[in-house]
C-alpha cells in the first residue's frame, strides 16, 4: 500500500496505518536528520517530534502532495530550528568563556553512533559527515536530500519552498564546497567536471 493510501486510512481513523508509516519512514528520517545535525540524541528527539506533528496535523495533509515530500518538509524545518539553537548555544558558551576566562565543556561528537572506527567505510562516513556539518545549512539540506536521500529536484523544490533554479544552484554550490573540504582526503574530488553519477557512487554508503 502506498504512503498516500496509508495516510488516507489514517485520516479515516485507522491507527495501524500510522504505525506502518512510522516503521517505513523511521530509518530514512534517522539518516536524514543525523546527516543534518550530526547528533544522535537530537536526531531521536526530532524523529519523535516529526511523527507527533504528522499525527496531530494528519487532516492538513492533501494527497496532491507526496507523503514523503510532506514528511521531509516537517523534518527539515525541525532540523534547521534545532541546528540553529545548537549553534547559538555554542556561540553563547564561547562568548562566556571569552568574557570570564573560565573553562567550559566543549560538546564532543557522538562516538557511539558510528560503526567500527577502524573500518574503511566508517572512516569515510565520518570524513563526509564532518564535511556536511561544515557546510552552511542551506547547502547542507539540499545536498543531503539530493545525494543521500536521492530525492528529485522537484521534490526538493517543494520541501524547501525554493524555485527549481535555486535548488539546482544550491546543490551545485554545496557540492563544490564539499569537494573543497574533502579534496585533501579524496583527491579524485578535485576533478572540476562534476558528474552527478560520481556523487551517487560517493554517497551510496550513506544512503
Amino acid at each position: 500500500m502506498s504512503d498516500e493510501d496509508l495516510m488516507e486510512h489514517f485520516q479515516a481513523g485507522v491507527v495501524e496505518a500510522y504505525n506502518i508509516l512510522w516503521e517505513r519512514w523511521t530509518g530514512p528520517l534517522v539518516n536524514f536528520l543525523y546527516r543534518f545535525t550530526g547528533d544522535k540524541k537530537a536526531c531521536e528527539d526530532l524523529i519523535q517530534e516529526t511523527f507527533l506533528r504528522v499525527y496531530r496535523n494528519r487532516h492538513s495533509y492533501k494527497r496532491i502532495a507526496r507523503f514523503s515530500t510532506w514528511l521531509y518538509t516537517i523534518a527539515g524545518n525541525l532540523a534547521k530550528t534545532e541546528y540553529r539553537k545548537r549553534s547559538r548555544r555554542r556561540m553563547d558558551s564561547i562568548q562566556s568563556f571569552n568574557r570570564d576566562g573560565e573553562e567550559f565543556e566543549m560538546p564532543l561528537p557522538d562516538e557511539t553512533f558510528a560503526p567500527d572506527k577502524h573500518a574503511e567505510s566508517a572512516i569515510q562516513d565520518q570524513h563526509i559527515q564532518n564535511g556536511l556539518l561544515a557546510l552552511p545549512d542551506h547547502f547542507r539540506e539540499v545536498v543531503i536530500l539530493r545525494d543521500i536521500q536521492q530525492l528529485s529536484y522537484e521534490e526538493i523544490a517543494v520541501i524547501t519552498g525554493l524555485p527549481m533554479g535555486t535548488v539546482k544552484s544550491r546543490i551545485n554550490r554545496g557540492r563544490t564546497k564539499l569537494q573543497e573540504l574533502l579534496q585533501d582526503i579524496y583527491p579524485f574530488l578535485e576533478n572540476e567536471e562534476e558528474d552527478e553519477d560520481d556523487f551517487d557512487v560517493f554517497f551510496s554508503e550513506l544512503a
